[in-house]
């Protein structure tokens, strides 16, 4: 994975064929430490079109004969992954800690959640079920088999660097295609550590290709590639439009989790210290940089007062610093450029005429300096229409929206162009019922926050938070199979 540089920090290469090899390019890039930007974690291939190139041609070669092996057998390999991440699982959560900024209780979530998908998925190697239907004519057998689609490219994101990468390519894998995977260029090492794991568990070379690079260059070519036939993103809402363009010109299939502008609603009988407890968590928690992060809490004005004081208070005692520190509880942002964007959204809020109740600047004091800081910031007195309550601010950053009904804020909650994830808090199970029906989202929480979700449940949004279909649960391997109807006719011979 790593060869020997001139330069302090470790050098790593791309995984094609099985193999660690550099770019074409000839040229690298670097990812940082958050917590201390002048802390090179590692310098990684700035790859191009012939890198990827060399990853679908290794990518083709391989994927008849994994097809070819039995799922059980496919399942098996995926099982020994498993047991190599628990054995990694400490080392790796520190890696992702240092590359990505979120805490230790949270890196370890995410590599424990990569584990927990691959145990799933690999006990859907036996799962592997189509039908059996009855024909409407004499002597007739009908039933439905799964194949894998065949090449399946992966973008995954920086935020969640293991788990979303696991739970993409383990479901295309169990399912018999072969995946090549371009990490975000902020977090590319656990990717590169998971592509390690797998070859040691077995997987035949070329299976599984990691090639590091460019969004731009290779999102785009990885998407209008003519030998790729799939791709899964997981990205911004912007992205998820270009992916899908270039998908489209060629009708290749391709599956989106985008955005979301996550609300939760609070009624008037609402318990206040558990709703104050939660969103906080899913607010400030990873930094408030998760696609179902709380970012709009919706209010009964007989509430307001009271739950504001609540959560302000909250917000003011979280520890902020080093997520490698046992005592933090908010790390940093992934990078100094995401502090420039989460203050602009702040000095928007300020000019839309939103009151700031804490927070709204970077963190520049000394102990802070090294890092990419922001204070966990809530703006209260939000009114709906607000770009701070409908535009995707993906950081420490809370919106407060007061109401008169459940009526209004189910139309408040419904009023942006995402529905990936809601929640409300009440203790009448009438209206807990009527949310259920009435929340445009895909995921739905009753008295609790916006985020978490569980592996055997689907994941995925509604409207511009994705394009319909969903990962995890049990049909995620079927999003990655091609359906097929097959008719048997038996009719007597004719002496």
């Amino acid at each position: 994975m790593v060869h020997t540089s001139s330069t302090a920090s470790p050098v790593y290469q791309n995984f094609i064929a099985g193999q660690w090899r550099n770019s074409h390019s000839g040229e690298t890039f670097a990812s940082t430490n958050p917590a201390h930007t002048q802390e090179v974690i590692g310098h990684y291939q700035l790859s191009d079109t012939t890198d990827l190139e060399e990853a679908v041609t290794a990518a083709v070669k391989a994927q008849r004969g994994w097809a070819a092996l039995p799922a059980p057998a496919r399942g098996e390999i995926l099982l020994r992954t498993a047991l190599l991440l628990e054995k990694s699982h400490e080392e790796l959560a520190t890696l992702m800690t240092r590359e990505m900024g979120k805490i230790l209780r949270e890196t370890r979530g995410d590599v424990q959640t990569a584990i927990d998908v691959a145990k799933f998925v690999a006990g859907e190697g036996r799962r592997a079920e189509g039908e059996t239907v009855p024909s409407g004519l004499p002597d007739k057998f009908c039933l439905t088999i799964r194949q894998p689609i065949g090449i399946v490219g992966i973008i995954t994101p920086w935020n969640f660097p293991l788990a979303i990468p696991a739970w993409k390519t383990f479901p295309a894998l169990l399912a018999g295609n072969a995946v090549i995977l371009k990490p975000a260029s902020d977090t590319p090492l656990l990717t590169l550590k998971l592509a390690e794991i797998l070859q040691e568990a077995g997987l035949p070379d070329g299976v599984f290709n990691v090639i590091t690079g460019p969004g731009g260059t290779l999102g785009d070519a990885l998407a209008s590639h003519k030998k790729i036939n799939m791709i899964s993103l997981t990205g911004s809402n912007e992205v998820g439009r270009r992916v899908a363009e270039l998908c489209g010109r060629d009708l290749r299939r391709c599956a989106l989790e985008l955005g979301g502008k996550n609300a939760v609603i609070i009624m008037d009988d609402a318990d206040l210290d558990l709703a104050a407890n939660n969103i906080t968590l899913g607010a400030f928690g990873t930094t408030g940089q998760r696609c179902t992060a709380t970012s709009r809490v919706i209010i009964h004005r007989a509430a307001y007062n009271a739950f504001v004081d609540r959560l302000v208070a909250a917000a003011e005692q979280l520890r902020i610093g080093d997520g490698l520190e046992a005592q933090t509880e908010v790390g940093p942002l992934v990078n100094r450029g995401r502090v420039k964007a989460v203050d602009a959204y702040a000095q928007i809020g300020k000019q839309e005429g939103a009151r700031l109740l804490t927070g709204g600047a970077p963190l520049i004091e000394e102990a802070y300096q090294e890092g990419a800081y922001y204070q966990p910031t809530i703006f209260g007195d939000v009114s709906p229409d607000m770009r701070i309550a409908q535009e995707e601010v993906f950081g420490p950053f809370l919106s407060l929206i007061p109401v008169n009904s459940y009526e209004e804020a189910i139309t408040v909650a419904n009023s942006t162009e995402y529905g990936l994830s809601t929640g409300i808090f009440t203790e009448d199970a009438r209206l807990a019922f009527r949310a259920m029906r009435d929340i445009e989202s895909g995921l739905v929480y009753i008295n609790a926050g916006t985020t978490g979700s569980e592996i055997h449940l689907p994941f995925g949004g509604m409207k511009n938070s994705g394009n319909g279909h969903r990962e995890l649960g049990p049909d995620s391997v079927n999003e990655f199979c091609e359906l097929k109807s097959v008719f048997i006719s038996y009719p007597p011979r004719k002496h």
